[in-house]
């Protein structure tokens, strides 16, 4: 048996490799955030207890909310609040032609490639995730433990309105072709920050609602990774060099921008850190779904 120098297996480079772009890191060659469905639906639960069922959760929250209404923040005009306004999608009216379009987008996407498994599972996240949302609101309670106003105390956990975008920017991440993943990627957490950060600021949701949202959403994701056959999972997603650095300062800016208020500069930066956070989870969530699917179809060595 002839032996191999193991400095010339590493040399080879991939040819479907594009100049100029970097694959995942081998999970083996660096430390990770492990994201699964697991730990992602264990979050959700302990953002619920901390953040609804503990009176120091409630207080905190609702110390966020007490200013001028909506009026002082920098997206009002964009966030629909405004009379006669259109608001940004998912936002007030638009959230249900938002949810059909896309949907119909990710079905288009689908047929082009023929890629049936990716699309229905794709179809699944946003499902499952708006179903869940619907169902844990309804069968969580939220104490009034605080004695709060009256307008504080109606179910918000979880937010829909950011269940929305983090839904269908995961099932658009699915369909993507390899190429495109990347910036469907960052596009996708952009406009959640940015949608995360919106009904914070304007008063419609706290910083828990729209994290338990993107928390619900990163489970269906890594779960329906899972379940797809090897063939059929999202592979190593080759991104250039820059564009993880670009995609988290682009998030950044618009968390920090959609959660900005007039009248407060801490409740601003809070919301814009819960945005980003929501951000930040999509990107993880999507790149440890890669790694996971190298890992399963990687040949063993003989």
């Amino acid at each position: 048996m002839t032996q191999q120098d193991p400095s010339t297996l590493s040399t080879h480079p991939d040819p479907g490799q594009v100049p100029g772009t970097t694959a995942e890191p081998s999970p083996a060659g660096t430390i990770r955030l492990r994201v699964s469905a697991p730990l992602c639906l264990l979050g959700f639960l302990a953002v619920y207890v901390i953040a609804v069922c503990t009176p120091f959760g409630q207080r905190a929250e609702n110390a966020l909310l007490s200013g001028y209404g909506a009026e002082p923040a920098w997206i009002y005009d964009w966030s629909g609040a405004a009379y006669g306004s259109s608001a940004m999608p998912p936002l007030e009216q638009t959230a249900m032609p938002t949810l059909l379009v896309g949907i119909a987008v990710i079905a288009a996407v689908t047929l082009v490639r023929r890629c049936w498994w990716q699309g229905c599972a794709a179809t699944g996240i946003v499902m499952v995730t708006l179903g869940t949302k619907e169902l844990t609101r309804m069968i969580l309670p939220r104490p009034d433990l605080v004695d709060a106003h009256v307008s504080l105390i109606e179910p918000s956990f979880p937010s829909g309105h950011v269940a929305i975008p983090a839904g269908l920017a995961l099932g658009a991440t699915l369909v993507a072709s390899p190429r495109i993943r990347p910036y469907a990627t960052a596009a996708g957490m952009l406009w959640l920050a940015v949608s995360a950060g919106a009904v914070q600021a304007t008063y419609h949701h706290r910083p828990s609602d729209v994290l338990g949202s993107t928390l619900l959403a990163c489970a269906c994701y890594s779960l329906a990774v899972r379940l797809l056959p090897p063939a059929a999972a999202p592979g190593v997603t080759r991104r250039p060099r820059a564009l993880p650095a670009v995609a988290l300062a682009l998030s950044a800016a618009g968390a920090l921008v959609a959660g900005a208020r007039d009248d407060s500069v801490t409740q601003s930066l809070v919301f814009a850190a819960a945005a980003f956070l929501c951000a930040a989870l999509f990107w993880f969530t999507t790149a440890e779904g890669s790694a996971h699917t190298a890992r399963r179809t990687r040949p063993a060595l003989g």
